[in-house]
C-alpha cells in the first residue's frame, strides 16, 4: 500500500548534544568520518537473515506466547535489553580552545554477542565510547558502522557474552492509537526512565540537520536529552523503533519522532556485514540550495545549483556541468538539496533517471546511471571548509553583500559527499526539530 510521506518543514535544524551536565549547552558536530571497525560475522535470532544475508523481517514480528505485557513486565525487560552510551566528543568553544566534551545517550543490544543498535547523533566524532549496563558493568565499544547521511543509525560492538536482545516488531505494521512504551536515559543521570504514550503520527519526513530529511513516527510519549538511540517497544514488548528526535519550543511538549524499525534494522545488517550502507546511489556532484531570492538576485533559475562537478562521475558522464541547476529527478520536483536527497533514496547503484537541468535560460533532460556511493567520502577542500562569509566569491560574480542569505544556503555538500561543517544557530529560532542526547 502506497503510504502518504508528511514533509514537516523545521525551522531549528542544528543537532544538539547534551552530556550528563547539561547545562553545559550545544556541542557541535565533529564532521569527520570514523573508519569503521571490521564487522564480526553473525547475529544472533534477534537480526535473523537469509542466506543471502537480506533480512527476514517476516519472522521479527510475531507476538509472545501469552499476549501482551503489562508495563511493569515491559520494564523489566528493557532492564535486560536497554544500555547507557556515554561518549568524549572533541570540538571547539566560542574563543576557538580545543574542548572535550561529555556526551550521554542510549542504546539496546541486537544480539547476545554484544551487537548494539543507536543513533549516528550519539557517537559522531566520539574520541571513545563507553556503555554501561543495568547491572552497572560497563564495557569499552568499538564503532562498527555509522549512518548519517541519509538517515541517523550506528551500530556498536561490545566484548560480552550471554547478553539478552530485543525482540524486533514490525513498523509496517503500526497504527495510530498504538500504546508504547520508551525506555532510556533522559539528562544522561536519570538512567532508566520509562515513559508511555501512543503512536501519534506515521510517515513524518522530519529534517533533523540542513540536509537530512528521514522518515519517522511521531510519538507522545515524553522524550528528552539522553533518549537518543533508545527503543521504543510495543505492548508486546517488541521494538518498533529508534527514538531520534523532538520538537523543542517554549510552551511546545509531546512531539517526539522516532525511526521505524525496519528501517533501522535494514541498516544495521549492512553496517554489520560491511561497515557501512552499500548500494546508495551516487551523482559525485557538489550542490547547494539556489533559492527563489537568490535566483532572482543573480538572475538565475531557482533549484538545486550545481557548484562542482566529479571527474570520471556519473554526472560527468551523463552531461552535468557545474553552474547547471537541477530541477527534478524522473519528472519529481526537487527545489531544496533535502529534496534532492530524498529524491534520491527511490534509487540504487546502477538504476537511471532523467534530470531535468536548467543550462543558460534552457531545459534540458540528461539520464544518469548512479554510481554506488564510496565508503569513505571526498574530503572537503580547506579553501572551502575556512573561508570567511564576507570574503566568498559568488560562482555568478560578486561578493556576499551583507545578507549572508546565499551562503547560509550553501551547504557545500556533495551529492553523496561531504558537509561543509557549518552549524545553524538553534538558540533564537524559537524551536525545532532537534537530536538529543547524543
Amino acid at each position: 500500500m502506497k503510504k502518504t510521506i508528511w514533509t514537516v518543514t523545521a525551522i531549528c535544524l542544528a543537532a544538539v548534544l547534551l552530556c550528563s551536565a547539561a547545562c553545559f549547552g550545544t556541542v557541535s558536530y565533529i564532521h569527520k568520518q570514523n573508519a569503521p571497525a571490521a564487522a564480526e560475522p553473525g547475529l544472533s535470532a534477534a537480526l535473523p537473515r537469509t542466506d543471502a544475508g537480506t533480512l527476514t523481517l517476516s519472522t521479527l514480528g510475531t507476538a509472545p506466547a501469552g499476549g501482551s505485557l503489562s508495563a511493569t513486565e515491559i520494564y523489566e525487560l528493557a532492564c535486560k535489553q536497554v544500555v547507557g552510551i556515554s561518549t568524549t566528543v572533541t570540538g571547539y568553544n566560542l574563543f576557538g580552545q580545543l574542548t572535550n566534551n561529555a556526551v550521554s545517550g542510549t542504546g539496546f543490544i541486537l544480539s547476545e554477542d554484544g551487537y548494539i543498535l543507536t543513533n549516528n547523533h550519539v557517537v559522531q566524532g566520539a574520541e571513545d565510547v563507553t556503555v554501561k549496563l543495568y547491572d552497572g558493568s560497563e564495557y569499552t565499544a568499538t564503532i562498527v558502522g555509522t549512518e548519517g547521511r541519509d538517515s541517523d543509525v550506528a551500530v556498536l560492538k561490545i566484548d560480552a557474552r550471554g547478553l539478552t536482545p530485543v525482540t524486533l516488531g514490525s513498523s509496517d505494521d503500526m497504527k495510530v492509537g498504538e500504546a508504547i512504551y520508551v525506555v532510556g536515559n533522559p539528562l544522561g543521570e536519570l538512567t532508566y526512565t520509562m515513559t508511555s504514550g501512543i503512536v501519534s503520527a506515521l510517515d513524518r519526513e522530519i529534517a533533523t540537520d540542513r540536509n537530512t530529511n528521514i522518515n519517522m513516527f511521531q510519538l507522545d510519549a515524553a522524550v528528552n536529552a539522553g533518549n537518543s538511540g533508545g527503543p521504543v517497544y510495543d505492548s508486546y514488548g517488541r521494538v518498533l523503533g529508534i527514538v531520534t528526535a523532538k520538537y523543542k519550543s517554549t510552551g511546545i511538549e509531546g512531539l517526539g519522532f522516532a525511526i521505524p524499525i525496519n528501517d533501522a534494522a535494514a541498516i544495521a545488517r549492512e553496517l554489520i556485514d560491511h561497515g557501512y550502507v552499500t548500494g546508495k546511489a551516487y551523482l559525485g556532484i557538489i550542490v547547494t540550495t539556489m533559492s527563489e531570492a537568490d535566483a532572482q538576485r543573480y538572475n538565475y533559475k531557482a533549484g538545486v545549483y550545481v557548484t562542482e562537478v566529479t571527474e570520471g562521475s556519473c554526472a560527468e558522464k551523463a552531461g552535468l556541468k557545474k553552474g547547471d541547476v537541477i530541477l527534478a529527478l524522473d519528472g519529481k520536483e526537487v527545489a531544496t538539496f533535502a529534496e534532492l536527497t530524498s529524491a534520491k533514496k527511490a534509487y540504487k547503484a546502477g538504476d537511471s533517471c532523467d534530470l531535468t537541468v536548467w543550462r543558460s535560460g534552457e531545459t534540458l533532460t540528461l539520464t544518469v546511471t548512479f554510481d554506488e556511493e564510496p565508503a569513505q567520502l571526498p574530503e572537503v577542500p580547506e579553501a572551502q571548509e575556512t573561508q570567511p562569509r564576507q570574503e566568498w566569491q559568488f560562482p555568478f560574480g560578486g561578493n556576499d553583500g551583507g545578507s549572508g542569505s546565499w551562503w547560509d544556503s550553501y551547504f557545500g555538500d556533495f551529492f553523496g559527499g561531504y558537509d561543509d561543517g557549518e552549524e545553524e544557530d538553534d538558540a533564537g529560532a524559537g524551536g525545532g526539530y532537534r537530536h538529543f542526547g547524543g
